[in-house]
């Protein structure tokens, strides 16, 4: 490990060097807008968000169940999960550790 594993031609930076991404990162475009211009098109005098709610509720409808839970999670927020966290065995042990430094 260590400078064992850096290649012969590496070097390290210094200041000004052309290798350094001064700007950083390139910025990537805003997803959630462009999902929502697409969502807004219209099409027969509806948007395709209202066709594809239509679809799913369609969909629920006929008894499928993915979907009903689709439009139920994305209307009402998912339930929540009970979890039973409490101890039943009153036979708990106590650990002690012992740490000698040297």
């Amino acid at each position: 490990m260590g400078r064992k594993d850096i290649s012969k031609d590496a070097v390290p930076f210094k200041k000004n060097d052309p290798r350094i991404n001064r700007k950083g990162r390139p910025k990537l475009p805003d997803l959630s807008e462009a999902i929502a211009k697409i969502l807004a098109d219209e099409k027969d005098g509806m948007t395709a968000l209202e066709a594809i709610l239509a679809a799913l509720r369609a969909k629920a409808a006929k008894g499928d169940v993915r979907a009903a839970q689709e439009l139920l999670d994305r209307g009402f927020g998912k339930s929540k999960q009970v979890i039973d966290h409490s101890i039943e065995d009153n036979n708990i042990q106590e650990i002690k550790v012992n740490i000698k430094r040297k």
